[in-house]
């Protein structure tokens, strides 16, 4: 059975099920990203991906992080992975669900640690980022 989560709203409470898979094709999309654009930070083998199906976030995707805490208590290496919620993510054209993918993989700092890097700070502006990493990709070519 699905997880139920309850949403709570002014006009009472609503529930939901949200429905999680994993996704071989936004995989194959993010490796093919990492073959053409100089991420060498990012371990393809340490990420996975997920496809959400009923989810009421406004996001089209989102990054999850495997805190360093667990990493040392469980004796395992960081990893991320990336979701991309179904009825956001799939709305989107090729051009826009790339500049999605680029964005959630700008969040995983150089060091691979198991953090995430915010969207901006004084040094970084990810939204730049995603343009000039984009732009670097569309150079490349389409595979």
């Amino acid at each position: 059975s699905l997880p139920t989560f309850r949403d709570k709203t002014e006009t009472g409470t609503r529930e939901f099920a949200v429905n999680f898979q994993l996704a071989s094709d936004i995989k194959k999309r993010a490796r093919e990203i990492l073959s053409r654009v100089d991420m060498p930070h990012i371990d393809g083998k340490r990420l996975a991906f997920i496809r959400s199906y009923g989810s009421v976030s406004r996001a089209r995707a989102r990054i999850w992080a495997f805190p360093r805490i667990w990493s040392v208590a469980l004796g395992l290496e960081p990893h991320y992975v990336i979701e991309v919620l179904t009825e956001k993510f799939d709305k989107l054209g090729f051009d826009d669900q790339t500049k999605v993918i680029i964005h959630e993989l700008l969040h995983i700092p150089k060091t691979f640690s198991g953090a995430l890097k915010p969207h901006r700070t004084r040094y970084f502006h990810l939204e730049r980022e995603v343009t000039r990493i984009y732009k670097e990709y569309c150079r490349t070519g389409r595979k």
